[in-house]
């Protein structure tokens, strides 16, 4: 099943939930508001008739005749109001006729005569007022949900900006910018969670960017210390006599020596302390010089020439890397082709794994399933180093079958408009759709 997952803003999400709140608590007030000023002005209704009533009973007690309205022995007069004379009880009776009007209020009593005297009216200026209420409560209550809206929208905002501020700090800090702390990348007056958030992330970047220069201080002094014995081995079997068993002993020491180099260049690359010699060169014809050193029976093709301003040294490492990892890995043909700044490097073997296209090269790891594999996964690991001192991109993908024509693994390197920084820029790992 598909699960659909709705994304939305911080902001959005506080101000709805304090807008949400708000009118939660403007309707209830104006219920209760509304409610209480009805039945307030209900009972004053009564309270208002009851007087007018003995008013009215002692006038015609006296006189005989009938004022304020009043009737003897209405026909209209409700149930109740009889019920109650009939015991000889004063009494108010509501009658509420529906349609938004105004309640009738009664108020009847009973005479010397045993008839009965009452009088009704709608108060209808008095409950006019309760429309009055009722539009004010409607306005207030509006207001207060826009209100809550905009100071959710202010307060959303000011965290949701400290988060994206921390977020892309973060993601220096992944790209390897020792320099950058989330702390004052967040900056503002405010204390809040963010900032402990802050201060754990600076804490943790810390912490395993010392554990990292100690595991690349180790790699490196280790194999500083293997170069010389190493050297020597190599020197020595130089002195062998001539064999198969002086070939596999040459064979071993020369592997052992060019491990121990591409160990030192990768620390070296990881103290992002490299820097690129640039020269100004003409990159289709520099690509065909060296491919046919690297590589004859590689193809060359330049859709497009270009000069760029690159350190030529550590672009033919790259080149050199590119190849032999198709070498290693893929099947021939090889198919190198310079377009303007880009270089493109094909093989048609079974492509790259999965793992390197998710998490791009990583030392000592070949993508093989047993550990009989070619190679120590040093070779890409160096040239993905080498283009962030030039300040380039190395992607990697495989060939799509029915667009580019059977299956393969393509390395490319986008070299950059400009000369890099003092300090490269962060090569990008395309995953492929």
């Amino acid at each position: 099943m598909v699960k659909l997952a709705l994304r939305s803003g911080l902001r959005w999400k506080v101000s709805l939930a304090i807008a949400g709140v708000g009118a939660l608590v403007a309707v209830a007030l104006s219920l209760v508001v509304h409610n209480a000023a009805r039945l307030s002005m209900l009972d004053n209704s009564r309270d208002v008739m009851d007087e007018r009533v003995q008013i009215a009973q002692r006038y015609y007690e006296n006189t005989g005749r009938l004022m304020l309205h009043a009737k003897i022995d209405d026909p209209a007069l409700p149930k109740p109001l009889r019920d109650a004379a009939a015991i000889g009880q004063r009494a108010t009776f509501l009658q509420d006729s529906g349609g938004g009007n105004s309640p009738e209020v009664w108020a009847s009593v009973p005479v010397r005569n045993g008839k009965i005297l009452s009088i009704h009216t709608r108060f209808k200026d008095r409950f006019s007022i309760i429309d009055a209420l009722d539009k004010a409560l409607i306005i207030g209550s509006v207001s207060v949900v826009l209100g809550g809206c905009a100071l959710g929208i202010l307060i959303g905002d000011q965290l949701s900006r400290r988060l994206r501020k921390a977020s892309a700090a973060a993601r220096k800090l992944a790209d390897g910018d020792s320099e950058v702390r989330v702390r004052e990348a967040i900056g503002g007056r405010v204390r809040d969670e963010t900032d402990d958030l802050a201060r754990a992330v600076d804490g943790m970047a810390e912490a395993l960017q010392r554990r990292l220069e100690a595991e690349r201080r180790v790699t490196a002094d280790i194999a500083h210390e293997l170069r010389t014995p190493v050297t020597g081995l190599l020197t020595a079997a130089e002195l062998l006599p001539p064999g198969r068993p002086t070939e596999l002993v040459r064979d071993r020491a020369q592997a052992m020596r060019t491990l121990v180099e591409d160990v030192l260049e990768v620390a070296r690359l990881d103290g992002f302390a490299e820097r690129a010699e640039l020269q100004e060169l003409l990159l289709g014809e520099f690509v065909e010089r060296r491919v046919r050193a690297f590589a004859p029976e590689a193809r060359v093709r330049v859709a497009r020439d270009a000069y760029v301003s690159t350190d030529p040294r550590r672009l033919e490492r790259i080149i050199g890397n590119l190849l032999a990892n198709a070498a290693k890995h893929g099947k021939p043909p090889y198919d190198v082709t310079v377009e303007g700044r880009v270089l493109r490097v094909r093989d048609h073997g079974p492509g790259f794994p999965e793992e390197l296209l998710q998490e791009g090269p990583s030392r000592f790891r070949t993508g093989s399933k047993d550990r009989a594999g070619k190679g120590h996964g040093l070779g890409l690991t160096i040239a993905v180093g080498q283009a962030r001192v030039l300040g380039a991109r190395l992607t990697f993908r495989n060939a799509d079958p029915e667009v580019e024509g059977g299956t393969g693994a393509i390395a490319v390197l986008w070299l950059p408009e400009s000369a890099p920084t003092s300090t490269g820029t962060f090569p990008v790992i395309q995953v492929p759709d």
